[in-house]
């Protein structure tokens, strides 16, 4: 009966042992997928903040074109109105 407890203490006790090395695992993983849960919000952050940037930039290109389009069309009235006074100069004489 003696050596029957023994025996049944010794397969407890690696019993115990197996769980407790399981649960480190289990720990080890969990830790693991804690990081890579952080660096994706970190990155989706990241991606959001590059998204801002990149939408006031194009907002600061569009009012740049509009500036650009502004004084492509006065520039065009400018030179229709010099060439319009230069034909009329050259009729006069």
């Amino acid at each position: 009966f003696f050596a029957e407890v023994v025996e049944f203490q010794k397969i407890v006790g690696s019993l115990i042992e197996l769980v407790d090395q399981l649960a480190k695992a289990a720990e080890s993983e969990k830790m693991k997928a804690i990081g890579a849960r952080n660096l994706l919000k970190s990155i989706a952050k990241q991606r959001e903040a590059q998204e801002q940037q990149l939408q006031a930039l194009i907002a600061e290109k569009k009012m740049q074109l509009e500036r650009y389009r502004i004084e492509y069309e006065t520039l065009c009235k400018i030179e229709a109105d010099q060439n319009e006074f230069i034909d009329q100069f050259i009729f006069q004489k």
